[in-house]
């Protein structure tokens, strides 16, 4: 029996991406950037006002890999073991089983994680970050592919925790859906009127999919002039007048890491610099701290975005 000629990673993606379209319409780039922050093996914060399918697009990517899914509600009282999990004794066995929580799913979704205590933040925060939870003295792992879609509303600020600017670094991506075009709407009116579209929805993926991908992506090349690139943009942020705070080297490796993943995705095998212009947005306005006197101003950070594509000189040889 031939092997299966395995799949162009394009193909795969735009497969996705079209399946999750069946019920997100008019958001192909939204789409696209959720997909690319899968591929890069990171965390997407969503921030955006309630009803504009955040929910719809992390059940709708799960579904369409193939992939099990995990909700956190959260509340100012739920605790950290809601999340990670707790042990339990068990009569039967006369031993602590561990029960594991929510979050032991390749896709999470952490609804208005803004609502939660500063602790129970930093339960989920640690497990994002080290990909395993560690509950009485035993460490558990996350299973790949594991992605937290935190989500947050950017209006109401009676009775929540913001992220302080350590843990928002922790987040690969800072998407905003926004609200659809009038032809999409009128769609999504047509399409969600008498069925749920996620009831219908098939995987067209699986995880061994997005695993090749997230391997394919490690293994692009980035050109030593590049990479200098990216050391001259967090330079620059760290010395722009109007932000108080820069660019982390955490920052720089995700910016390398989610232009790795457009690379891969463009069947390409290196990383070009339209890959890092392209993505320094949802990469980086989350992360910089303006100056009290910027805000004054109206002054915001994807302004200083801007101003840092504008001023810092792409690379000009070829490495």
């Amino acid at each position: 029996m031939a092997l299966r000629e395995p799949e162009p990673h394009a193909d795969v993606l735009t497969r996705v991406q079209d399946n999750i379209e069946r019920v997100i319409q008019g958001k192909d780039t939204v789409v696209r950037l959720l997909l690319l922050c899968l591929v890069a093996e990171g965390h997407l914060l969503i921030e955006d006002v309630p009803g504009v399918g955040k929910t719809s697009l992390a059940k709708a990517l799960a579904a369409s890999i193939d992939c099990t899914f995990g909700r956190v509600q959260f509340t100012p009282d739920l605790l950290p073991s809601d999340v990670v999990g707790v042990n339990v004794w068990s009569r039967s066995e006369g031993r602590f089983e561990f029960r594991p929580g929510p979050i032991f799913a390749g896709i999470v979704l952490g609804d208005e994680i803004n609502r939660a205590s500063p602790k129970t933040q930093s339960a989920l925060l640690e497990a994002m970050g080290e990909r395993q939870v560690t509950v009485d003295g035993v460490t558990y792992p996350m299973a790949p592919p594991f992605m937290v879609i935190a989500t947050q509303n950017p209006i109401e600020h009676e009775g929540t925790y913001p992220l302080p600017e350590s843990q928002l670094d922790r987040f690969l991506m800072r998407l905003s859906v926004g609200y659809p075009s009038r032809e999409a709407e009128v769609e999504v009116l047509h399409a969600h009127g008498d069925r749920d579209p996620l009831a219908d929805l098939a995987a067209v993926a699986n995880t061994e999919d997005i695993a090749t991908l997230a391997a394919a992506a490690r293994g692009v090349h980035v050109a030593p002039p590049l990479r200098e690139y990216l050391v001259d943009l967090a330079d620059a942020s760290r010395r722009h007048p109007q932000l108080a705070l820069g660019m982390s080297p955490r920052a720089s490796l995700g910016l390398q890491r989610v232009a790795r993943a457009r690379a891969a995705a463009a069947g390409r095998e290196f990383v070009v610099p339209d890959d890092l212009k392209a993505l320094a947005h949802p990469v980086l306005d989350h992360r910089l701290l303006l100056t009290p006197e910027a805000q004054i101003q109206g002054y915001r950070s994807a302004d200083a975005v801007d101003d840092l594509l504008r001023t810092v000189p792409l690379p000009t040889r070829r490495g």
